[in-house]
C-alpha cells in the first residue's frame, strides 16, 4: 500500500495549504485522499462513523482538533514515536495514526493486510519499525489473535511497543489480564469519530477533554467535551452536538457512570435496554453472563421483536463448538446462569459478525437473530 499519496494530502489540510480530505477505498481495498468541501473554516479531514448503529455519518474534524487530539495522545503516552498501521484508514483510529505520525515527523509502517489481519503480517511489519519509541492501535479481536498465536516472535514484538491503545469494542477482563500478564503495555481507549477517535485513556480522560453524564432526558448518558469535539456533521444528521460555557459537546449513545475521582466506567448502550414481559434487562449485563461460560469467547446480545414478549432476548455468540451439541450444552448452562433472562434465541459460530474496522457489526447480528426469531 502507498501512502506517501495521502500522507502528502492530509499534511496540506493540517497546515491549511490544502482542501479537507476523506480516506476512501476502492472496490481492491486500495485507499486514497479525497478532496471534500465542508462549508467548516479549517476543516482538515472527514472520517465516516462505522455504521454500527445506523447509517454511518461523515464527521467533519478541524486542524485545531485533530492538534489537540495529537497533543494529548503524546502527553498521556509521555512522548512521540513511530506507529504500525494496523487499522483500516478510512476509520478514525486509522487515520489517526497518519495525523500523530505527521505530527510527530515520524514515518508509520504499513503492515500487509492483502490476506486479512494475521500474527504473520503484524509481525513482520512490527520488525521493521526502526524508531526506539514504538506505538500501534489495534481492536480487541486483533489483540486476542496475537495473544492465540504460539510464536515467540510475536510476543516479542508486542513487548517492544511503548503502548498498545486498544479500543472500537469493549475488552474483557481476560483478555487485558492476559496481555498484561504477558508484558503488553495495553492502554484501554474510549471515543468515537465525533472526538478525534479515542480521548478517554484507561477510564481517565486527556488533557483538555472532559466528561459529564447527561441529566433528565439524557440520564446517564455520556457527555464529552473539548477541544477534540469534531465541528459536526457533513449533511447536518442528528443533533448531537451542543455547546455549554464556552465547551463543545458531544452527546454519546453510552450510558457510564464516573468513580469519584473522575474515572469513566462504560455501561453500555443507552439503547441496550431490552423490555421483556415487562422486565426491562440490560443487554450489557446478559453479555458478561454470557462471556463467563466456559468455551464462550464473544457475546452479543439484542433485543428482537416478538409476539409473544414484545421483545425477546437474543444472542450471537462465538464459541469454540458451534455444533449442535455444543449448542445443546450451551443451553443449559446460559439457562443456568441467567434463568429468566436467558436468551430465548442463539445463533452460534467462530466468530462475530464484525465489520472492517474490528467492532461488531450490529445491525447484521440483530438482523440474522431477528430472522431466526421469527421462523422458531
Amino acid at each position: 500500500m502507498d501512502i506517501d499519496p495521502i500522507l502528502k494530502a492530509l499534511a496540506a489540510a493540517l497546515h491549511g495549504e490544502g482542501p479537507a480530505v476523506e480516506i476512501v477505498t476502492d472496490a481492491d481495498g486500495e485507499p486514497s485522499a479525497v478532496p471534500v468541501e465542508t462549508g467548516v473554516e479549517d476543516a482538515a479531514l472527514v472520517v465516516r462513523t462505522s455504521g454500527s448503529t445506523g447509517v454511518p455519518k461523515a464527521t467533519v474534524l478541524t486542524i485545531d482538533a485533530l492538534a489537540a487530539s495529537s497533543v494529548a495522545t503524546a502527553m498521556a503516552l509521555r512522548g512521540e514515536g513511530q506507529w504500525l498501521l494496523a487499522l483500516p484508514l478510512q476509520y478514525v483510529a486509522g487515520a489517526q495514526v497518519l495525523v500523530r505520525s505527521l505530527y510527530a515527523g515520524t514515518r508509520p509502517w504499513v503492515m500487509d493486510q492483502s490476506n486479512g489481519f494475521t500474527p504473520e503480517a503484524f509481525t513482520a511489519a512490527a520488525e521493521e519499525l526502526t524508531d526506539k519509541i514504538r506505538f500501534t492501535s489495534l481492536v480487541p479481536t486483533q489483540l486476542q489473535r496475537l495473544l492465540d498465536f504460539p510464536s515467540p516472535e510475536t510476543l516479542a514484538v508486542l513487548r517492544r511497543f511503548n503502548a498498545i491503545l486498544l479500543g472500537g469494542a469493549p475488552a474483557s477482563p481476560e483478555l487485558l489480564a492476559t496481555a498484561h500478564a504477558e508484558g503488553l503495555n495495553v492502554v484501554t481507549t474510549y471515543g468515537s469519530a465525533e472526538t478525534c477517535g479515542g480521548c478517554v485513556y484507561d477510564g481517565e480522560p486527556l488533557d483538555g477533554v472532559e466528561i459529564r453524564l447527561g441529566e433528565g432526558e439524557l440520564e446517564g448518558r455520556v457527555l464529552l467535551g473539548g477541544a477534540t469535539v469534531a465541528a459536526g456533521y457533513l449533511d447536518g444528521g442528528p443533533e448531537a452536538f451542543f455547546e455549554d460555557d464556552d465547551t463543545r459537546w458531544y452527546v454519546t449513545g453510552d450510558l457510564g457512570e464516573l468513580s469519584p475521582d473522575g474515572k469513566l466506567t462504560v455501561l453500555g448502550r443507552a439503547d441496550d435496554v431490552i423490555i421483556t414481559g415487562g422486565v426491562k434487562a440490560s443487554a450489557a449485563y446478559i453479555q458478561s453472563k454470557l462471556e463467563e461460560l466456559d468455551g464462550v469467547n464473544a457475546a452479543f446480545v439484542a433485543g428482537v421483536p416478538s409476539r409473544e414478549w414484545g421483545q425477546a432476548v437474543a444472542a450471537y455468540i462465538a464459541v469454540d463448538d458451534p455444533s449442535r451439541e455444543g449448542i445443546s450444552d450451551f443451553t443449559a448452562r446460559r439457562q443456568a446462569a441467567l434463568g429468566a433472562l436467558a436468551p430465548k434465541t442463539v445463533l452460534a459460530d467462530k466468530e462475530l459478525l464484525m465489520l472492517p474496522n474490528g467492532k461488531p457489526d450490529r445491525l447484521a447480528m440483530i438482523e440474522l437473530l431477528s430472522n431466526l426469531h421469527q421462523g422458531q
